[in-house]
């Protein structure tokens, strides 16, 4: 049988070290790479989620629902207040943008940032109109024309350890009026 001598174990020790030394900075760099990682898909949801609950606000609240209720219809302001400010947990609000827009089959309207809150109307331009030959990828002729609403709702995003510079996070999301 063979036994082993202390030295032989001290050398090693020394080794132990040096392998430990390289391995536990490259770990700890990784996890905290994908907290960060993460963090921004956190963040994106919020965005995704935002763009979301802003678009059904605006949907469901038109020009339909002021008529039926009395109450004023959406603005870009009122979007913002009721739907993507309630709803921005732990976001900077001054990093949040947002546009907004309401487009139609005979009118389209499109509501201005958030800064100016002002309507423009444009009237609707046929040339524009989707041609009439039957496509099976598109509206079967007949069917009901819907005015759309689309909201984008975006957020500049830093890091927390400021690995890279600011990251852009950015969110369509475009539903039917439903009034």
């Amino acid at each position: 049988m063979r036994v082993r001598s202390a030295s032989g174990f001290l050398s090693r020790r020394g080794a132990t070290a040096v392998e430990t030394a390289f391995v536990i900075p490259a770990v700890l760099m990784f996890t905290i790479g994908m907290v960060i990682v993460g963090m921004g898909i956190y963040r994106y949801q919020q965005v995704a989620s935002l763009a979301r609950e802003a678009a059904r606000y605006a949907s469901v609240h038109g020009s339909q629902y002021a008529a039926a209720t009395g109450n004023a219809a959406a603005t870009s302001s009122t979007i913002y207040t009721n739907a993507v400010a309630p709803m921005a947990v732990g976001l900077n609000p001054s990093n949040i943008t947002y546009s907004s827009s309401v487009t139609g089959p005979a009118i389209q309207v499109q509501w201005g940032t958030a800064t100016s809150g002002s309507l423009v109307w444009t009237a609707w331009d046929s040339s524009t109109k989707a041609p009439t030959s039957y496509n099976p990828n598109s509206t079967p002729p007949g069917a009901p024309e819907y005015n759309y609403v689309s909201v984008t709702v975006g957020y500049k995003w830093t890091p927390e350890l400021y690995i890279t510079g600011p990251l852009y996070l950015k969110s369509t999301c475009v539903m039917p009026m439903s009034f």
